[in-house]
């Protein structure tokens, strides 16, 4: 664990030295949600820097006390109407979940309600009160220059966003959405944004062409251009950003920046949803936390960073609605990661940071053959270099060939939930165990699980 945590501090997947950052949504409709601790050892083990709950769940604020990580809280849509009708009450919300908790518990932010305009009307009345309330309350208990309010709201309130040049918000929403500008200038806080390139793909209907959603470069013929502006748009999430960045402007604000506060693309759909795959996924979230952490805006706001929030950590399988609504996570709930994403400085790959399973060394040897039957057989392990004669038979141990075929296993399987365990017989590496099969053949694994595991109790 500490060699991939050092590696990982090294190239820096989540956060960078110009100040940019790529968070992540912790999202709870989870089956057997892990422990508080247990995600924030997650959080940690990942580099991961700022994160938002959806709640003010006391469990994960107690949790993340001194781990660093910055925290966006969030008032429920169910909590809004009663903040929005009485000052006592959001006082007593903030005094019972951020005062309570600052400073170890480094919160930043709070997010009122989710997409309330859009998902709750008939909320839209209180919802400004409900942030100036809050706000008092920050004023009073002296943390408003520590502590930003702001409320997401999702891109349907923009119903046209392209052009993003002629972009509007919705007349419906215009006076509520010019109540909550105002709200952001006079407490210098940001916009914050809900926008997935995915749904705009989806439901374009041909429109935009699917790289175009991806952030992949589009042959010259085929360039996303703003007709009134001549502005280039090389990725979706840059023009849906730009459409909200116009429409603050049309209603003569400016000055407020946006954070992205939900991003993402679904892993796995059904079969009418045949672009929720793990390789869009992988190329979605690789190839923006690449775009958000160069540090740059979009064509409008060039030099205004777009940090952004991932959605999300877990899988949300208790999740109503189609089969993609429930694969969005980047993490499955034992920590290892759903599929591998490009770090953002570099070629090279990452998911978890113990990314090969090998057999233990002290497993049953009864056990192993069974583990290294199954793999080769049902789970489908492609064993033909640990027969005999082939390169990676030597040295013939029990040891050798689980940890080869576990692997195979595990590197094929794990994007659709495969775990390295084998009955207790099986134990995840940051080390390749190739490095040291090919180019050191008579090591056998045995002495390089031992290394592994003594160089982490070493530097632990």
């Amino acid at each position: 664990m500490v060699l991939g945590n050092l590696l990982l501090f090294i190239v820096g997947i989540f956060s960078y030295a110009s100040g940019a950052f790529v968070g992540i949504n912790l999202g709870t409709d989870v089956s057997n949600m892990p422990s508080a601790p247990d995600v924030v050892s997650i959080l940690k083990a990942n580099l991961i820097t700022h994160l938002r709950l959806y709640d003010a769940d006391a469990h994960m604020l107690k949790a993340l006390a001194d781990s660093g990580i910055e925290v966006m809280v969030g008032v429920t849509n169910e909590e809004v109407l009663g903040i929005g009708e009485s000052p006592s009450k959001a006082a007593a919300w903030i005094n019972q979940n951020v005062a309570a908790y600052l400073p170890s518990t480094n919160i930043t932010a709070i997010a009122v309600g989710s997409e309330v305009l859009t998902s709750i009307p008939n909320l839209v009345p209180v919802l400004v009160p409900a942030m100036n309330y809050l706000h008092k309350a920050l004023v009073a208990s002296n943390l408003n220059f520590r502590v930003k309010i702001s409320t997401p709201q999702a891109m349907d309130i923009i119903p046209r966003p392209f052009p993003p040049s002629t972009a509007t918000f919705n007349s419906s929403w215009s006076a509520t959405v010019y109540q909550i500008l105002q709200f952001l200038e006079n407490t210098d806080s940001y916009y914050m944004l809900n926008a997935y390139p995915y749904f705009g793909y989806t439901s374009g209907n041909g429109i935009f062409p699917l790289d175009y959603a991806l952030f992949r470069s589009l042959p010259s013929v085929n360039q996303i251009v703003d007709p009134n502006t001549l502005s280039h748009y090389d990725s979706m999430f840059d023009a849906l950003v730009d459409a909200t960045y116009y429409s603050i402007e049309a209603l003569n604000m400016s000055g407020i920046s946006i954070v992205v506060t939900e991003t993402g693309w679904p892993w796995l759909g059904g079969a009418n949803e045949p672009d929720a795959t793990a390789e869009n996924a992988e190329t979605f979230n690789s190839n923006l936390i690449r775009r958000v952490l160069n540090d740059s805006g979009p064509p409008s706001q060039p030099k205004v960073p777009i940090n952004t929030y991932i959605y999300e950590l877990f899988n949300e399988d208790k999740r109503p609605g189609p089969v993609s609504e429930k694969n969005w996570g980047l993490f499955f709930t034992n920590g290892s990661a759903v599929y591998t994403f490009s770090l953002s400085t570099s070629n090279q790959i990452t998911g978890n940071n113990s990314d090969f399973c090998v057999a233990k060394p002290s497993a049953d040897p009864g056990k192993l053959q069974a583990g290294l039957d199954w793999a080769c057989g049902q789970g489908g392990a492609n064993c033909d270099a640990i027969q005999e004669g082939k390169p990676c038979y030597l040295p013939s141990t029990y040891q050798n060939h689980a940890s080869y075929a576990y692997n195979d296993y595990y590197q094929k399987k794990r994007s659709v939930g495969a775990t390295c365990d084998f009955d207790g017989t099986a134990a995840t590496t940051t080390v390749d165990p190739s490095t040291f099969i090919y180019y050191f053949p008579v090591i056998s694994l045995i002495y390089l699980v031992s290394l592994s595991a003594f160089l982490q109790m070493t530097l632990n």
